[in-house]
């Protein structure tokens, strides 16, 4: 007579036996079900499949897919959550988990898995990599980086591209509004659109149709909220006078708008008025202290106005805040050196030359 160990090792044989059969059986039933595009039937087998084995990786990669194209983001969320676990370069998994966040609303982790996905390697599906910068650009926006998201909507408008939701986004960016499209009340819609239609048009270097665009828009809804402040900026380069006029509207109907004090100031350093630009900065820095920018104006506006060492601390706020952002390493090369701090000065030049060759770099690929 088996003795009771003998008795459970010989159960627990069978029955590990058992699962092992039942899970290459469900694992090849779920691939056929997948293949013939049984998509429930798919998505059921693949789930009693990984009750028996959690840890097959391509089990819970096709079973998050076929969620997310089934619009069933929380349990594709779920799935995909489990893959990267397990797979962790996966750059398709990572970016597909990222789209489930979008549609479940949980958008800091959606634009970190997304951007997660776009840093791991190059493209293998350019519709995919389409897909995931723009949702890319639609949280920058959504998370107040105005500038970034234009920088990532620029290959849009110059590709040409008028799908109707991505004007809205270049618009919310353009204007700075945080707001996703679907957010957009009915009213303001055509503000936002027409917006993005004459920024995408400058984008793309059509300059003449920009301006058209622009002028349109300011005849149009003249004093909404960065609508002087955004044809402002596209001045800059052909015509600062009036870019200037156009920040001193923009801030006529907005007295509070700080990216307006902040370029307003960094005109006018350019020119190098600093007497001129210390209000401005000074009020900027103080109403948006962590915008690197206005760190930036207001530091170099003291450093040019006799505060100099007042000014180097609100310099290197700047650059603390965005560390690639290049004119603040400039200016402290410039100012180190200016008092004699010539290890700091040689160590700053050298973060400009690096961030120089960086964004070179990309501008090329």
């Amino acid at each position: 007579m088996l003795c009771l160990r003998a008795v459970v090792y010989l159960f627990i044989l069978v029955n590990l036996g058992g699962a092992a059969g039942n899970f290459e059986e469900l694992s090849a039933r779920a691939t056929a079900a997948r293949q013939a595009n049984d998509v429930p039937g798919a998505i059921e087998l693949y789930r009693q499949a990984l009750q028996l084995n959690s840890k097959w990786d391509e089990g819970w990669w096709f079973l998050g897919s076929l969620l997310y194209d089934s619009d069933q983001y929380p349990d594709g969320r779920d799935a995909l959550n489990h893959f990267v676990d397990l797979q962790p370069k996966a750059a398709p998994a990572w970016g597909l988990l990222g789209l489930c966040e979008f549609e479940t609303g949980e958008y800091p982790q959606s634009l970190s898995h997304i951007q997660r996905s776009l840093s791991l390697s190059a493209p293998s599906d350019p519709q995919m990599d389409v897909v995931l910068r723009y949702h890319e650009a639609l949280l920058l926006t959504r998370e107040g980086d105005f500038d970034k998201a234009l920088q990532k909507y620029s290959r849009f408008a110059r590709d040409g591209a008028q799908n109707k939701s991505i004007l809205l986004g270049i618009g919310l960016a353009v204007l700075r509004t945080p707001l996703l499209p679907k957010d957009i009340r009915a009213e303001k819609e055509d503000l936002f659109l027409t917006a993005g239609k004459a920024a995408s048009y400058r984008m793309a270097g059509n300059v003449t149709e920009g301006d058209q665009a622009f002028r349109d828009l300011l005849t149009r809804f003249p004093t909404a909220a960065n609508v002087h402040y955004a044809y402002g900026l596209t001045l800059l380069a052909t015509d600062p006078d009036q870019g200037i006029e156009e920040f001193e509207a923009e801030l006529q109907n907005n007295p509070g708008n700080t990216a307006a004090d902040s370029m307003l100031a960094w005109v006018l350093l350019r020119r190098s008025e600093y007497q001129t630009a210390l209000p401005y900065a000074e009020k900027a820095a103080q109403a948006d202290p962590n915008s690197a920018i206005a760190q930036f104006v207001f530091g170099r506006s003291l450093v040019e106005t006799g505060a100099v060492d007042r000014g180097i601390q609100h310099l290197e706020t700047g650059a603390k805040l965005d560390p690639k952002f290049l004119e603040s390493h400039l200016s402290l090369a410039t100012t180190y050196a200016r008092i004699g701090r010539n290890q700091d000065a040689r160590r700053e030049r050298q973060i400009s030359m690096d961030l120089t060759k960086e964004t070179t770099s990309v501008a090329q690929r």
